[in-house]
């Protein structure tokens, strides 16, 4: 293998071009944006899929300031010799990134974005000085500066920038608004969405609305949210989301882009991993990896040829939109999960303009949120199972790899858990202390069919589940641990009274011949044969409960071992 310059971390075009970074050539996105006349170009993509990398590398294109031949030199639009004499460092440009500006509460968010302008303002330092600028508006950008100013003049900041810019250049502003939704995302997380709405709709409003110093406007984030009014009295508004064939190469590694860092790293074995792991989202009609992910996992199979891929979605804090889903108490959808957690395609209605306040307030919302954010990709009509057609007006959804099927476990998995731990387990305590095996088979049967199967856990996953009913109760719960001759399933002990219970589970998987009866009985012949019951003896409990769990499905059978002499 070869170590190549990957840029971890690094989403600063210039800083990775000037430190010869490993750089996947999106540089066409400029012409195929310039091709088509507009004012507000709205480009929505998940996150992590190299939106603030793409917004760095177009102010480095257009900024008046700047030289940046040597930067793009060698890249694809430099073979655009008109496009770049026209556009190349010819144009004053504002670029802000919103991805920072969120917090517990309004003040502190709002503490934030007062920062970000405050930061602007000392890259745009010239204007302080300028003789072309406007006494007045001066007072009020080193108010901003010092971050004294007042929520009006917040509110109007990015207005401002324009206008000075446009008297000190002579010359119209391009303006490029990285992750704008962020912002109010978090706000509706944490219950201040009115107040941070009501700042970000003036704050970029005003920047498009008839703006006479505006040249143009690229804007991007998660989501459209055009119910509120952020992008009305925009002039050519252009919208482009995951669904549209716009653009649609030019956010994510294409699988030849992929092909490529493989084999500049002399590692293309590891395509067919990757691929399952990180690819399968589609924008347009173009299917992609998620660039986050496959520069991870080159960096890892670099140090360690036999790394195995790892899930980098697990630290992102949007994760918490799956639990929400499964937890309103008005969302029937156990049964889509198990579904897409087999690997299978639902149908959902999908809609691209949403606002967040509203997001969760239907089904249909919450898949859309999921579709749009990168949970579940669009399945095209040739590629649907056998048996399944197109419907009207819904949109074909799966998850898209093996990364995000494992975010999607984890959260059912929690989910399952702390939906347990709520429920009133006294009587289910009851009937196991008791060797009550023929109500234990009825209500873990129930619990078992409320919960969201996740079908390729097999016997681990039943092992969780019988573990998870006594987790948080006061009893000590040990799976897989020491006793007799072997390791016995699941252990609870109740050191208090001095008993225990031992719970060998069973699933038959394939086998054609198994029963629910010969799998339960098999874990009752284990627990006799390896003697499990007797070091909890030894130990000096008095009450050792033995019992046979088989699942199959969503069906279980409970059955209590005889008890032996002692």
């Amino acid at each position: 293998m070869a170590m190549i310059p990957l840029p971890y971390g690094i989403d600063l075009f210039e800083k990775v071009r000037k430190e010869h970074c490993y750089y996947v050539d999106k540089t066409h996105l400029i012409s195929e944006m310039m091709s088509v006349p507009f004012q507000v170009n709205l480009i929505t993509r998940p996150r992590r899929f190299g939106k603030t990398l793409a917004m760095s590398m177009l102010a480095s294109f257009f900024d008046i300031r700047k030289d940046s031949r040597e930067l793009f030199d060698g890249l694809e639009i430099s073979k655009n010799v008109e496009l770049c004499t026209q556009w190349m460092n010819q144009w004053p440009v504002l670029f802000v990134t919103l991805k920072d500006v969120s917090g517990l509460d309004f003040p502190d968010a709002y503490g934030m974005l007062r920062q970000v302008i405050s930061k602007l303002c000392k890259e745009h330092s010239y204007l302080k000085t300028s003789d072309r600028v406007d006494a007045e508006d001066k007072a009020v950008f080193n108010k901003l500066y010092t971050r004294e100013g007042e929520l009006d003049e917040v509110k109007n900041a990015f207005d401002l920038f324009l206008r000075m810019m446009h008297a000190h250049y002579g010359k119209e502003v391009i303006l490029l608004v990285d992750e704008y939704d962020v912002p109010l995302a978090k706000a509706s997380d944490n219950s201040y969405y009115d107040e941070m709405l009501n700042v970000i709709r003036v704050l970029l409003g005003m920047s498009w609305k008839s703006n006479p110093h505006l040249k143009f406007a690229v804007v991007t984030g998660c989501l459209r949210v055009a119910m509120e009014s952020i992008f009305t009295g925009a002039n050519n508004f252009i919208s482009n989301s995951i669904s549209d064939v716009s653009y649609q190469d030019c956010f994510g590694f294409t699988e030849k882009d992929v092909e490529q860092i493989l084999a500049d790293a002399d590692l293309s074995e590891a395509l067919p991993e990757m691929k399952r792991w990180y690819d399968g989202y589609r924008f347009g009609e173009t299917e992609v990896y998620c660039p986050w992910d496959v520069l991870l996992h080159v960096r890892a199979l670099c140090l360690k040829s036999n790394a195995s891929p790892g899930n980098h979605w697990l630290d992102t804090s949007h994760n918490n939109i799956i639990r929400r889903f499964i937890d309103l108490p008005d969302m029937f959808v156990n049964d889509k999960f198990e579904i897409l957690l087999a690997g299978g395609v639902i149908q959902e209605r999908i809609r691209e303009d949403l606002t967040y306040d509203i997001a969760h307030s239907s089904e249909d919302n919450l898949w859309s949120i999921l579709y749009l954010t990168g949970y579940l990709t669009q399945v095209l009509p040739e590629e649907l199972p056998e048996g399944m057609t197109p419907q009207e007006g819904k949109t074909s959804l799966r998850i898209p790899n093996e990364e995000v099927k494992s975010v999607f476990k984890d959260t059912v998995q929690s989910w399952f858990e702390a939906s347990v731990k709520a429920r009133d387990r006294s009587g289910l305590f009851d009937e196991w202390w008791n060797g009550e095996d023929e109500k234990l088979t009825a209500d873990v049967s129930d619990i078992l069919f409320d919960t969201i199967s996740y079908y390729d856990y097999k016997e681990d996953f039943y092992h969780a589940f019988v573990a998870g009913m006594f987790s948080g109760a006061g009893y000590e719960v040990k799976s897989n641990s020491e006793q007799g001759k072997g390791r016995a399933g699941i252990v609870i002990k109740e050191r208090r009274r001095r008993r225990a219970i031992v719970i060998e589970a069973k699933w038959p998987g394939k086998r054609k011949d198994a029963t629910l009866e010969s799998e339960c009985q098999e874990a009752l012949d284990q627990i006799e044969r390896m003697q499990y019951a007797k070091n909890l003896r030894i130990e000096g409990y008095r009450t050792v409960l033995c019992y046979g769990a088989a699942f199959l499905g969503k069906d279980c059978l409970i059955r209590r071992a005889e008890e032996k002499e002692k």
